[in-house]
């Protein structure tokens, strides 16, 4: 298998998972995709299974049965990676707001500056945003503020989800014990990453919002992070297995 793997969740993004896909392969550097689809309705699985045949062995597909979360899908995702030894792997989203371009500065702030972890980061360079309504900015930008505060994370963009890990991250975690499906799930990652002392970077990117398909962001999935933060935090405290295994 290759050295770097990039996983996409998906749920009804026949929109864009070919343009994904194939903006991914244009790039200069080489990475695998692995696309964890949750049965998708409108076809997003077929459609992958289709243009496999145009990348075979660098494209790959695992298919759940049903939609059970960002978070289980991304855990789904991390043990395949592993258990086909890629050295680096990726999050990312399938509706372009995050620019596939950026794989490559994240992939060079683990390779060059020796970082376990790198950040696609909105927020530690200004607030770098396109498209989004103003509350749902504020919304963001005050629940990585509020990241901040609680757990003492030196991160502006505790919610970011386009992220590089070293395999080493993953190996570390124990994934059968990440807590949250939701949209706490990528502050819990960061959490543990940080407990464990793995060395984290922010790379600033600028974050567009979709134009096609339909955002998967509801009011639960905000309030999993208001109150899995203060839970997380007062775990960390009490649990030594929480702190000395994460």
């Amino acid at each position: 298998m290759g050295k770097r793997l990039v996983i996409i969740p998906t749920y009804n993004e026949i929109e864009n998972i070919e343009a994904i896909v194939r903006a991914i392969y244009r790039l200069p550097l080489s990475f695998d995709l692995l696309i964890v689809d949750d049965n998708s309705p409108d076809g997003t699985a077929d459609r992958v299974k289709a243009l496999q045949k145009e990348f075979p062995q660098r494209l790959f597909l695992e298919k759940r049965e049903e939609k059970a979360g960002l978070g289980t899908a991304y855990i789904h995702g991390f043990k395949w990676a592993l258990r086909e030894s890629y050295a680096y792997i990726f999050e990312m989203d399938a509706d372009f707001s995050h620019n596939p371009a950026d794989l490559i500065r994240l992939y060079q702030a683990c390779e060059q500056d020796h970082v376990d972890m790198a950040v696609g980061s909105r927020y530690c360079s200004g607030i770098n945003v396109i498209n989004w309504p103003m509350s749902r900015v504020l919304l963001s930008w005050s629940a990585s503020k509020y990241v901040r505060l609680v757990t003492g994370l030196k991160i502006h963009d505790a919610t970011a989800g386009f992220v590089c890990y070293k395999r080493e991250i993953l190996e570390r975690i124990n994934l059968d014990k990440i807590k949250f499906v939701g949209y706490a799930f990528q502050i819990e990652m960061k959490f543990k990453t940080n407990l464990l002392g793995f060395k984290i970077k922010e790379v600033p990117i600028i974050f567009t919002n979709r134009i096609k398909g339909e955002s998967k962001m509801n009011s639960g999935i905000f309030s999993e992070a208001f109150f899995g933060v203060l839970s997380m935090k007062v775990r960390s405290w009490f649990s030594k297995e929480y702190k000395n295994h994460a």
